[in-house]
């Protein structure tokens, strides 16, 4: 499709809204107003400045809506000194009757919604290129920034993906934390063709949510930023509102899976704003396989002495 055929973000938005003939235009509205918020990031990261672009909140004085707005304005930003791609995330649910109809102030409980009740999520991805990568319920798109136009142009309609990969990320270097499951799942890759899997893995560790999700998006692959053994009271790192839900929805939308290890991870109840999980998504084959692991008895977990002598991560 030539540049100038493409459809720009908002009339991607004026043509999924009419799925929903009823629907008022504010959930569009929202979204143009995260996409102009992630254009002024995008700006500002390229610049390599940060200034007070992260530091506005919803003034007092506005009218409050009927959706709820979770956002991680900069994953990734320890990347910025070695010029790596880093992105922002959002989510956004409907706000509860109470607070659209008497215009109070949310709190806290009002977030505390499994993801599986997102309205919205994506993501921007500020790389070479500045992507914005959006869902709302009925698959995923991607959008592309013409610099010259100043316009998000649709350049990845119907993002799907690969069920099957040879491709890993973690981060290698927490090995000695890792559950069982995870040092069983991680073996079997590294022992390639001639292990169990009868195939060759690579593996990839980026240190951004977003950057990791775009390429196992494009091209396939599986993701583990798992629980481990170092906080007994912390079932994992990542952020289930600001993180987890809204990548879960993106690739659970793509066709790909989202997991906290054990469960779906769009399943998981909220017990606090920034509770953490473990997470594991991409490729849906992967992620199934990764379930089983933490499901099956942990003498099969340990497994045969071929993977330990085996395995780079050794203890």
């Amino acid at each position: 499709m030539a540049m100038a055929a493409r459809w720009t973000l908002t009339r991607y938005l004026i043509e999924e809204r009419r799925r929903f003939p009823q629907a008022s235009g504010d959930l569009n509205a929202l979204i143009l107003d995260i996409s102009l918020a992630c254009k002024s990031i995008a700006r500002s990261v390229a610049q390599g400045l940060l200034g007070d672009t992260l530091q506005g909140h919803v003034p007092q004085s506005h009218a409050r809506g009927k959706y709820l707005l979770v956002f991680d304005p900069l994953d990734g930003s320890g990347n910025i000194d070695v010029n790596v791609s880093v992105g922002s995330i959002f989510s956004i649910l409907r706000a509860p009757q109470e607070v659209t109809d008497t215009g109070r102030e949310a709190v806290e409980s009002d977030f505390l919604q499994p993801g599986a009740t997102q309205v919205a999520a994506g993501y921007a991805l500020y790389g070479p290129t500045t992507m914005f990568v959006l869902s709302v319920g009925n698959g995923v798109a991607g959008f592309t920034l013409d610099p010259t136009l100043g316009e998000y142009l649709l350049t990845h309609p119907a993002i799907q993906v690969p069920a099957q990969t040879r491709e890993f990320a973690i981060n290698a270097s927490n090995h000695r934390f890792w559950e069982p499951p995870v040092k069983r799942y991680v073996d079997e890759c590294l022992a390639g063709r001639s292990g169990v899997r009868g195939k060759d893995f690579n593996t990839r560790w980026i240190a951004s949510v977003v950057a990791e999700a775009h390429r196992i998006l494009m091209r396939g692959g599986v993701y583990l930023h798992p629980r481990d053994t170092r906080e007994s009271e912390s079932p994992g790192r990542p952020r289930l509102l600001f993180e987890a839900n809204p990548i879960g929805f993106v690739m659970e939308q793509a066709g790909g899976r989202a997991s906290t290890g054990r469960q779906p991870m769009l399943g998981v109840k909220p017990g606090a704003l920034h509770q953490c999980v473990g997470l594991v998504f991409g490729s849906r084959d992967e992620v199934e396989l990764i379930e089983r692991y933490h499901h099956e008895p942990l003498a099969r977990e340990v497994g045969t002495p071929l993977f330990a002598e085996r395995s780079l991560f050794r203890d």
